[in-house]
């Protein structure tokens, strides 16, 4: 957890010092080209590997009855059997995490294990993930002009609560609520402290680094809003206004890193489960094992021997050993 947290505040201090000794073109330009393609490659690899994968089996995860006889009522979501019940079960995982939802805990009262439903994972994992989608679609407004409808509509109920000037956007706070949740649930839950590696650590500090630094942007180290975006849109247009640089704070460009850092740290990362979740045959498999034969191809090619054949080649010695055989030797 220290080494993920150190190299997070390196990473900051590094931006913060590149850009004050005049790399600011090597931050905010060489850096997220590269940052772009390697997501883009990476994420476009991992896809192509998943998809290439055989599944022969029938194996996804179930947490219901099984449709069997017509007089017990299956449980057409947690054990689809058709892709109907697929959908469903996909479209409420997607949009709902709703395996998390029956998310337990277990301890030991005296001497018995006690089960018990907690929902404040579920919780904190759906305002981490949909407060992130809301900023996500919010810095559309930096790459297009004029800016899209629905990015106002977003940015109108996202701050509709008109909370201080600039207006607060709820998403804001409410995101580092849910880092804060999901890393101090790391760092006290002993069980799951035990089994947390720096892959689990390391996307956390990165991406509370990347909201938090873009918070003080908007609110209080303040930086120049409109040469940001005359700067970004020079970037998608691939003609970098490089006159720009030096009139951007250096928070930007400690933003800025942390986002390239975490761009290509995606692909190669347990993050990747925002695209290897339709991928998984656990969750996008019906459970047809009843309905259909499944034959894994891997298998090779029997080669089956008839009982005639085999007496055919002991028959003698059988007979001398006293076995009955179908057809007695020939004189």
């Amino acid at each position: 957890m220290i080494i993920s947290l150190l190299a997070v505040i390196a990473l900051g201090i590094l931006a913060w010092m590149g850009s004050m000794m005049g790399f600011q073109y090597v931050l905010a330009v060489c850096l997220p080209y590269t940052a772009i393609t390697v997501f883009l490659v990476g994420f476009a690899w991992r896809i192509l590997d998943w998809a290439k994968r055989p599944v022969p089996f029938s194996i996804p995860t179930t947490g219901g009855q099984q449709k069997s006889l017509p007089w017990i009522k299956p449980a057409t979501l947690d054990n689809p059997t058709n892709k109907a019940g697929v959908w469903g079960r996909m479209i409420l995982e997607v949009l709902l995490f709703r395996s998390l939802f029956r998310n337990t805990n277990v301890s030991i009262e005296g001497d018995r294990v006690v089960y018990w439903s907690s929902k404040f994972l579920w919780l904190f994992a759906l305002i981490f993930h949909y407060s992130f989608l809301i900023i996500f679609v919010r810095h559309f407004r930096f790459f297009a002009e004029p800016v899209p409808f629905f990015v106002n509509g977003v940015e109108m109920l996202d701050g509709i609560l008109q909370i201080g000037a600039p207006r607060l956007f709820m998403t804001g706070p409410l995101i580092l609520v849910a880092l804060a949740y999901l890393i101090g649930r790391r760092i006290f839950n002993q069980k799951v402290r035990y089994i947390s590696l720096l892959s689990d650590y390391f996307p956390l500090f990165l991406i509370f680094g990347l909201c938090a630094t873009g918070i003080a942007m908007r609110y209080f180290l303040k930086v120049d809003i409109a040469t940001v975006k005359v700067f970004v849109m020079s970037l998608l247009h691939f003609a970098p206004d490089t006159a720009a640089l030096a009139k951007i704070g250096s928070i930007f460009y400690v933003h800025m890193l942390f986002l390239v850092v975490l761009l290509m740290y995606f692909p190669f990362s347990k993050l990747m489960h925002a695209g290897g979740v339709f991928f998984s045959p656990t969750r996008n498999m019906a459970n047809d094992s009843r309905i259909k034969l499944h034959v894994n191809p891997w298998n090779p090619e029997k080669v089956y021997r008839t009982y005639e054949a085999y007496e055919d080649e002991f028959r003698v010695p059988m007979v001398e050993a006293g076995l009955p055989v179908v057809k007695q030797p020939e004189e």
